[in-house]
């Protein structure tokens, strides 16, 4: 366990000890609270498992000890919130040093500060334009308040769209959880520096079609204008966009705009494999999240995620991703969610995402960054490469020879949406 964990978990653990009557609730004090930095964090108690799921509906869980929860709320929950007339307590939000950002562009791609949102842009126009064999930019869509939703898309035909297995990595789509979004920005500048030299880099880039999202909510990370200074975890409508996704059983939800855009974008690609990286714990988090069962892939899922974490543990100090199982969980274990991106990708568009939380600091220091990169790069790189392995080929018609499109399943074992789809462009 790292140092940095032990704070929350006392302080968990104190109020666990409280009883209701000890919490006074200030509620103009949340009301100001949200209003100014856009959301507040409040600390609950609770009775069980019952009781978080309850909650997860309702509302944006951000941690949980065995008796407490810790919700986020928005101005879109705030006020349901306060007429459920529950007792918290109100969590002060750390305070944003304004020499986190980088005063230059060259200084943004030394990947130990964060970039303006200009030179965020400039950036990802940068890689497309230095390496235009390799590397296209697109845009997943825009945001609510215009900022573009970058994506980039590296092989070794990127304006081909090839018969090549497709992978997608994407990051903050909580806008105040930032580690993940240099981490992404690092790995495709690490791909396109490194393909002709590094033999493992040119296998990954010659065979697959790797797609990087390093910011999935800019209005949520960049709320305040061009640099990070109060990035919260929603969007500009209050919406946590990972509770955002259509859910079997979760409720009925507003698909927000950047929800919709990533839905086209995610269903016209199908990818094989994928992931999504957050800030808050550090562990390596697989299906399902809603469901209190296992996949019916459970034991590749948990292969993957282990092969995550070891490795992980080769690089790093002791103490660093190893929560709940030494650093994975199946999500539900941990706590159930609805709406979350990860069951979206691997039950509604039949593929396999993987939630990887990468450090226990929402904003990752500076200071941090590049151990960050250290940790974790081989098993970005690791992960990828199970999109190369399995059973391949194509699904044609008899007569025609044209592509089909078709369900594989696996009798007997495939159950939840958990076959895979052929490809209707190539089959």
């Amino acid at each position: 366990m790292s140092k940095k964990s032990l704070i929350p978990i006392i302080l968990l653990s104190f109020l666990a000890g409280w009883s209701q009557s000890q919490i006074i609730p200030d509620n103009a004090k949340l009301l100001k609270t949200v209003a100014a930095r856009g959301q507040a964090e409040v600390v609950i108690t609770v009775s069980g498992v019952d009781d978080i799921r309850r909650l997860s509906r309702d509302y944006s869980i951000r941690s949980t000890g065995e008796k407490v929860v810790s919700l986020l709320l928005s101005p879109l929950t705030v006020e349901r919130f306060i007429s459920e007339g529950k007792s918290y307590l109100l969590k002060e939000e750390p305070v944003i040093k304004g020499e986190m950002t980088a005063v230059s562009l060259t200084e943004a791609m030394v990947w130990d500060t964060y970039p303006t949102f200009t030179q965020y842009d400039s950036i990802m126009h940068s890689f497309a334009s230095l390496y235009p064999s390799l590397c296209m930019l697109d845009t997943i869509g825009m945001s609510i308040n215009g900022k573009p939703v970058f994506v980039l898309k590296i092989s070794d035909n990127c304006l081909t769209d090839e018969s090549e297995p497709e992978v997608f990595y994407s990051s903050s789509i909580h806008g105040d959880e930032t580690g993940g979004m240099i981490m992404m920005l690092r790995l495709s500048d690490y791909l396109l520096r490194n393909c002709t030299t590094d033999s493992r880099v040119k296998n990954l880039v010659d065979n697959l079609e790797i797609w990087i999202n390093p910011l999935a909510n800019p209005d949520g990370t960049y709320r305040n204008g061009d640099v990070i200074s109060s990035p919260v975890r929603f969007n500009t409508a209050g919406y946590d966009l990972n509770r955002n996704f259509p859910d079997p059983e979760g409720p009925q939800v507003t698909l927000q705009k950047e929800t919709i855009d990533m839905i086209r974008f995610m269903s016209e690609r199908r990818f094989v494999l994928s992931a999504n990286f957050h800030s808050g714990e550090e562990v390596v988090n697989y299906p399902w999240d809603r469901w209190p069962y296992e996949h019916a892939d459970d034991d590749w899922f948990y292969t993957v995620s282990r092969e995550w974490a070891d490795t992980v543990h080769l690089h790093s100090p002791q103490g660093y991703m190893d929560y709940l199982d030494n650093g994975v969980t199946r999500g539900w274990e941990w706590y159930s969610i609805f709406g979350g991106r990860q069951d979206y990708v691997t039950y509604s568009l039949y593929g396999r995402e993987l939630t990887v939380e990468i450090d226990e600091d929402y904003i990752t220091p500076v200071s941090e960054l590049d151990d960050l990169w250290e940790y974790n790069y081989r098993s970005m790189l690791g992960y990828f490469e199970n999109a190369l392995f399995g059973i391949r080929g194509r699904i044609t018609g008899f007569y025609d020879g044209k592509p089909v499109p078709a369900a594989i399943v696996v009798e007997g074992h495939d159950r939840d949406n958990s076959h895979v789809v052929s490809d209707t462009a190539s089959g």
